[in-house]
């Protein structure tokens, strides 16, 4: 994920735009966040020189990592064996503030940055939410029915979600609809305990409200992928959801507008663990950690483009918004590989911390 670096931040860490020369291009101005599990910890890199400029704790089994659209504070998903915490980090001041305490939403995971508020996953309700930063508590939870949601995508107008629901070989869209029911998509069901800090259960005058604002309600489509469906991405055009199924080695391709599989690619992923697109469009790059390389396939032609060596295994890919190179978190090898997206090869390593996994980026 991206999102603006606050002039705090840039003071904070002794530094000035990141731009230089890489492969005839000039590097786009900000800063690549990475999460070390073993290490606990968050490291702010500077891509100019693949250098951690600043490091601080990320709370207990860190896995994924995003940063406010101003670029002050990171969040951090602390899935630790079902835990119910997300880690708030102060960029500018490059300290851990006190977890965000989630009450009975647990194993967050997936986690997006969109409209002022933090989108979550919690694996342990079967559910997803928001938190709203300025209000300081959790303002909206949806289920999802499905067995181990756990990445997410929320798109700009906040019209649509999607999620990838691994152990149900599923994706769940979901999308904002103009008149609420008799549900309450705005907090817990009728009858259920508050969540701590998030304010009283739904009644007569906030029924129905929460993204989407009042009388907002949402209709859930769940789309049978394959096997152990995590890491997906949706195509820049909006048009597309890929999803990488890692027991199956495949590839689902869903048609945003009849939210159907039009086509299942053998891509040879099997342990896929994140997929992203390039900027552009053009390119979609595969890491598993199962296996040596990163596959990268033409989002055109649908065929396996390269296979680029890049270690023992992989977890996180983090795009550079110019498109002109990417990151990938080679977690059992103790680096990040930094990938030229023009030769399609390795053009260096980072150094941020043992078994890196979450990464984002921040921009200036």
């Amino acid at each position: 994920m991206k999102t603006r670096l606050a002039p705090a931040f840039l003071l904070g860490c002794g530094a000035v735009a990141a731009l230089g020369a890489f492969g005839g291009h000039s590097l786009a101005p900000g800063r690549l966040l990475v999460l070390a599990k073993s290490d606990q910890t968050l490291s702010v890199v500077d891509p100019a020189t693949l250098n951690v400029i600043g490091r601080m704790p990320s709370g207990p089994d860190p896995h994924e990592v995003v940063a406010s659209s101003d670029g002050r504070f990171a969040y951090v998903s602390n899935y630790n064996g079902g835990g119910n915490i997300i880690t708030a980090i102060d960029l500018a001041a490059m300290k851990a503030l006190p977890p965000i305490d989630l009450g009975p939403l647990r194993a967050p995971h997936g986690l997006a940055f969109v409209a002022g508020k933090l989108w979550f996953t919690a694996e342990g309700a079967k559910a997803i939410g928001s938190y709203d930063p300025a209000a300081s508590k959790v303002d909206w939870i949806l289920g999802t029915g499905q067995n181990r949601t756990h990445m997410i995508f929320v798109f700009d107008d906040l019209k649509r979600i999607v999620t990838s629901n691994v152990s149900s070989a599923t994706m769940t869209i979901i999308e904002k609809t103009a008149a609420g029911g008799r549900g309450t998509p705005g907090g817990p069901p009728p009858g259920a305990a508050p969540i701590p800090g998030s304010g009283p259960p739904p009644g007569p005058s906030n029924r129905g409200r929460g993204p989407g604002g009042p009388q907002a309600d949402w209709d859930e489509t769940v789309v049978p992928v394959g096997r152990g469906a995590e890491g997906f991405d949706v195509s820049p055009d909006g048009k597309e959801i890929w999803a990488a199924n890692a027991q199956d080695g495949t590839v689902s391709i869903v048609d945003l507008s009849t939210k159907k599989v039009t086509q299942t690619l053998t891509a040879n992923v099997a342990g896929a663990n994140r997929l992203k697109f390039t900027p552009d469009g053009k390119l979609v790059l595969v890491s598993t950690l199962s296996g040596p390389d990163l596959t990268v396939l033409s989002a055109a032609t649908r065929a396996v483009v390269k296979r680029i060596p890049i270690g023992h295994g992989a977890a996180g890919i983090q795009m550079q918004p110019d498109g002109v190179r990417a990151f990938v978190a080679c977690t059992p090898d103790d680096y990040v590989a930094v990938i030229d997206l023009q030769s399609l090869e390795v053009a260096g390593h980072i150094n941020a911390g043992r078994q890196p996994d979450g990464l984002a980026w921040v921009v200036r």
